[in-house]
């Protein structure tokens, strides 16, 4: 019997999506480690409340719920916005079925569907840039020889130029220079070495983003630190994860009004529950989370499920591959990287995962 108990505590613990279990009273009987994640809650503190106090579902359910309550018949609810009062609400995918021998009991599975698809996303990203990046890279180096040519052709015309002219001859100049300048950045994305994983204390790697930004581009920001201060320590390369906080806070700072600024939150915080099923079938835990928030006017509604993409991007004359180099670098970490967006609240989360606990204690 113990063991037929300690299989459905397992089974339970491993279900890939948020499940409640609510009693007849419509309250939290118990949730699953996803559920907690989802509600950003602990089990311990959550059950026995009312679940509509918790869970805001964007559709009329009592009636359907209480015909399905009476009939013993499951209810499915699809592609509602649920919310938990934490986050913006995701649209997802309800399954409420009855409980065998609990009258009125009911386990309910939540399916968010724009996570399941940013995940998707995040594995394919990567194969998806090696393809964009490596034929640009082919062109590179061939493209970059014939610009400098051009270049010294033009400042050797702007020697015997009136003034008038020299305004072509330095548009040439700039130009070609920004051009070499996206190849480089093309070439670094195709030449990103292996990070050369060791314990790193993220709050250190925030820290360096955060001051190098408030002495550059983002001076006209205001700062807000709300860190976990127990947060253990990340497996992974410093020097790659400062790029990576350092383009995000880059993003958000231009994205605010130059004159009034705004405001960018660093959060972080540790979810046990959080695991990431990979192709071949296994899951890989990423409890240590990282929310880089800013209170912009959020990302263009036509290409916010593919910022990840390379040559993506929302701003005139942006080049579209911060975003992509930001998602290879989270990749190669084994981690994961999602963006909720919506005007005036825009998140991008990291979920990094731990190093193991033989090479912090050897520290």
């Amino acid at each position: 019997m113990s063991t037929n108990t300690e299989l459905l505590t397992q089974l339970w613990s491993s279900l890939p999506v948020p499940a409640v279990l609510l009693d007849a009273e419509e309250r939290i009987a118990d949730m699953n480690p996803a559920a907690e994640g989802f509600m950003n809650n602990s089990a311990k503190w959550l059950v026995g409340q009312p679940i509509w106090d918790r869970l805001a579902v964007d559709a009329p359910l009592e009636e359907s719920l209480a015909r399905a309550r009476e009939h013993g018949t499951p209810l499915f609810v699809n592609d509602v916005d649920v919310g938990t009062g934490n986050r913006p609400p995701l649209v997802c995918n309800l399954q409420l079925a009855p409980v065998q021998n609990y009258p009125g009991w009911f386990i309910m599975l939540i399916s968010p569907r724009e996570l399941a698809g940013r995940m998707t996303q995040s594995h394919s990203v990567k194969s998806a840039a090696k393809s964009a990046i490596g034929m640009a890279e082919m062109l590179a180096h061939e493209i970059k020889n014939p610009l400098a040519g051009i270049t010294g052709a033009a400042q050797l015309l702007s020697m015997n130029l009136s003034k008038d002219d020299l305004e072509l001859t330095d548009l040439i100049v700039a130009e070609t220079r920004r051009i070499v300048k996206l190849l480089e950045q093309v070439e670094q994305f195709g030449n990103l070495s292996a990070p050369e994983k060791k314990p790193v204390n993220l709050h250190d790697v925030l820290d360096r983003a955060r001051r190098s930004t408030q002495l550059g581009v983002g001076a006209h920001m205001k700062f807000i630190e709300d860190y976990d201060p127990s947060l253990p320590l990340a497996h992974g390369d410093p020097d790659q994860l400062l790029q990576v906080v350092l383009n995000l806070l880059k993003n958000a700072a231009e994205a605010a009004d130059p004159k009034e600024g705004g405001t960018i939150r660093l959060h972080t915080f540790f979810e046990h529950s959080f695991r990431m099923r990979r192709p071949d079938g296994s899951t890989q835990k990423l409890p240590l989370q990282i929310e880089v928030i800013d209170d912009g006017p959020g990302l263009p509604e036509d290409i916010k499920g593919d910022v990840f993409d390379p040559f993506v991007s929302g701003r005139e004359n942006g080049t579209g591959l911060g975003l992509a180099l930001v998602s290879k670098i989270i990749s190669d970490h084994d981690g994961w990287i999602s963006v909720d967006s919506v005007p005036g609240r825009t998140v991008f989360r990291i979920s990094l995962p731990r190093a193991p606990r033989e090479i912090e204690e050897n520290r």
